[in-house]
């Protein structure tokens, strides 16, 4: 066990070794200094771009953490036949309401998917299509009203601003609904 005189020797003779250190000024150019590890800073040309404009802002979250499983694959497909198309309008724009007939019974998720397409926002056409999962079992296909599936999406006024036409999209055919 170190006495109280020893230990106040060492730190003295520390304090002592490492102001002489910093006042040598061969020491503050050396490469022992951690200081000196990095030169100056000097200019360099910047690459901006349209997202550099939010860099500050955080990025949206998917919502997921460290050990969340990862997003599971889509399997759905379109459904066999599109049977009603029906726009109602509401006090923020319209309900897309769209009626299909699966090929066999259990079909489950379903969907109306918006088809982003320049072709389709240039002609004024809003385009969904009418997407389902089914069970990985076999089921009977059954009458045809116990495979009747029902989809709605709510579409703003602002979505609707140009467009004309709203199409609905199946396996086998699409309905249409043109603006009066």
């Amino acid at each position: 066990m170190q006495s109280f005189g020893s230990m106040q020797k060492t730190v003295s003779v520390l304090l002592v070794t490492l102001l002489t250190l910093s006042a040598c000024s061969s020491w503050r150019d050396s490469r022992a200094n951690p200081s000196n590890w990095f030169g100056n800073s000097t200019p360099a040309p910047v690459e901006t771009s349209a997202s550099d404009a939010d860099a500050l802002v955080p990025k949206q979250s998917s919502g997921r953490g460290l050990f969340a499983r990862p997003e599971p694959e889509d399997t759905s497909v379109p459904i066999t036949t599109i049977t009603e198309l029906r726009i109602e309008p509401n006090a923020s724009g319209v309900i897309v309401v769209a009626q299909g007939t699966a090929f066999r019974q259990g079909a489950y998720d379903a969907k109306l998917t918006f088809v982003e397409s320049e072709e389709n926002r240039k002609n004024g056409v809003m385009e969904f299509v009418f997407r389902v999962n089914y069970p990985t079992y076999a089921t009977a296909q059954g009458p045809e009203r116990t495979r009747e599936v029902t989809d709605a999406v709510n579409v703003s006024r602002q979505d609707l601003e140009g467009i004309r036409l709203i199409r609905v999209v199946g396996q086998q055919n699409a309905l249409e609904s043109r603006r009066r």
